[in-house]
């Protein structure tokens, strides 16, 4: 038996650190059975849950039936090629298809053994059994695709060196999001700045019983779509704003006249007369940051406001 080049890195679940080599030629069962290639000891996981097959330079999996699915890049699958890259979601363990570098002889043996360093880790710090990994692994928007198409219900915790966010998923929906723990901000908005984020931790906790007053109605993947246009565009938007940490001022004396202003601009500039900062004008606009980029971008242009 040889190996395909390729391997399976366990980046967040029980397992996380653990590498299986896929052999060449060859095909891999997965699932709660003892007597099957991969095992994996979990609740969520069927007894076969999913077949992976190697050979002529192909990888493809294969669920079998499983009670909870089998997703690949945030796809619930029956039978699917695997590339360099792709994210495999099976039970709570997300696997990550890696070229195998020098771990041509890790298999089920180093699973066992990133199985009980993790077990212990926890122990020791206390810590519970939720899903968690890197940001630099598995981005926001990806994570967010497994844990709604997956039906997952919890609290996924994001954070990286300066900001934290938290999204609420009940049963596949995303139904609020907070964003440094910033009052009345909309949820949509919380979740748009979060998409963006390629460093940090995950984790995805237990469900919350905090009540909101406002949830999220649209469908998750409408949700999604909509928070990645809306980075993309304020993205695309930014050469032409301040920078966070800017001063934004207004002007003495003010020579454009405030009554041509629409109510939205005129919203947008008192938060600059009132913070100065870009920062805090975008925390406390009831606008996207989309939206409030335009508009202080208009403002700008007009002389209604200035940098530094």
């Amino acid at each position: 038996m040889t190996p395909s080049g390729y391997a399976l890195r366990f980046i967040s679940g029980k397992y996380e650190g653990g590498v299986y080599q896929l052999p060449d030629e060859q095909e891999i069962v997965i699932g709660r059975g003892g007597e099957l290639d991969l095992v994996l000891v979990e609740d969520m996981v069927s007894r076969k849950h999913a077949k992976i097959t190697t050979g002529s330079g192909k990888i493809i999996i294969q669920d079998l039936g499983s009670t909870n699915g089998t997703f690949v890049n945030g796809e619930k699958i029956k039978r699917a090629p695997l590339r360099d890259g792709d994210r495999v979601l099976i039970g709570t363990s997300i696997l990550k298809v890696v070229p195998a570098d020098g771990d041509i002889n890790a298999g089920a043996a180093d699973l066992q053994r990133a199985a009980d360093e993790n077990q212990r880790r926890r122990a020791e710090q206390g810590a519970d059994t939720a899903m968690s990994g890197s940001l630099s692994d598995v981005a926001v928007p990806d994570l967010l695709q497994l844990f709604t198409t997956s039906r997952k219900t919890g609290v996924l915790s994001v954070t990286n060196t300066e900001d934290a966010g938290r999204v609420y998923i009940r049963e596949g929906q995303i139904y609020y999001a907070e964003y440094n723990g910033i009052e009345d901000m909309d949820p949509l908005k919380a979740l748009t700045r979060m998409m963006g984020w390629d460093e940090g931790e995950f984790r995805m906790g237990p469900p919350s019983d905090q009540v909101f007053d406002f949830e999220i109605g649209e469908p998750s993947d409408h949700v999604i779509i909509e928070a990645a246009r809306q980075l993309d565009e304020f993205r695309r938007l930014a050469d032409d704003l301040p920078e966070l940490e800017d001063m934004v001022k207004v002007p003495r004396p003010l020579s454009p006249s405030l009554a041509e202003l629409s109510a939205e601009e005129l919203e947008v500039f008192q938060l600059a007369l009132n913070h100065e900062f870009f920062q805090p004008i975008l925390d406390g606009s009831p606008y996207s940051d989309l939206q409030t980029g335009t508009l202080v971008k208009g403002l700008l242009d007009r002389g209604y406001l200035r940098i530094g």
